[in-house]
């Protein structure tokens, strides 16, 4: 990955942060911004099906130790699944196959949330996309599983997450004030993602933890703000 050298674009990036220090500073509540979130499709998609499945697992019983096995494997492995959807879907470089355009809605409106990260509707998962998630998920649940209490734990788990990712990743793009130091750092470790260098810290709802595991969570010192962070794969 290169490291651009631009003293005006190091310049740039760091009036971004500090416009975006004074937004902080302002302040939002946290009452505001959860108002605002519930404004938003994808928390209600995610929300509903989550009290399916939470219903669906409570009339299901047949509890057993893999149903604690399950979401705890997925919560380990969760920072990196979603680095590598970051950087594998998300960032995915537009080709084409002949005349036919590979371009996935996930990609093109995640290069739209880099143009502009303060636009609300772009923050989150895409509608369209969401609801053939959705789909796709209750599937595996009904189908790829040994038994039907079990695929409801994994779909429970896995609509918990990604409620959180909606929520954290929506919180960071907003003008909250971060309280505690263990999300300061998750919005920083973002930020720098958005206004610093789209090469690096890939991770949302941690603070830098497959980063650190695949080289992408440097010091921010150490890199040069990136022409391309605002327009990817423009260069």
């Amino acid at each position: 990955m290169t490291k651009p050298q631009s003293s005006e674009q190091d310049s740039s990036a760091r009036a971004r942060v500090q416009r975006d220090e004074r937004a902080l500073r302002r302040g939002l509540s946290l009452g505001e911004a959860f108002r605002e979130f519930l404004r938003h499709p994808s928390p209600w998609l995610i929300g509903i099906t989550l009290l399916v499945a939470l219903t669906g697992r409570l009339i299901v019983g047949d509890w057993q130790l893999t149903d604690a096995l399950v979401p705890a494997a997925m919560l380990a492995v969760f920072p990196i699944f979603e680095w590598i959807v970051h950087v594998t879907v998300l960032h995915w470089r537009p080709r084409k196959l002949g005349p036919v355009a590979i371009d996935s809605e996930l990609a093109r409106k995640h290069r739209e949330h880099h143009v502009d990260p303060r636009n609300i509707p772009l923050i989150f998962i895409p509608t369209k996309t969401l609801s053939v998630l959705v789909v796709v998920l209750v599937a595996l649940a009904a189908l790829a599983f040994p038994r039907l209490g079990l695929g409801l734990t994994f779909l429970l788990t896995i609509t918990l997450l990604g409620l959180a990712y909606e929520w954290t990743h929506y919180l960071i793009h907003t003008d909250y004030k971060p309280k505690g130091s263990l999300y300061r750092a998750v919005w920083r470790n973002h930020r720098h993602h958005h206004y610093k260098n789209e090469h690096y810290w890939f991770t949302v709802t941690t603070s830098g933890t497959a980063d650190r595991l695949f080289g992408t969570h440097p010091d921010p010192a150490e890199v040069t703000a990136s022409p391309t962070a605002r327009n990817l794969h423009s260069a």
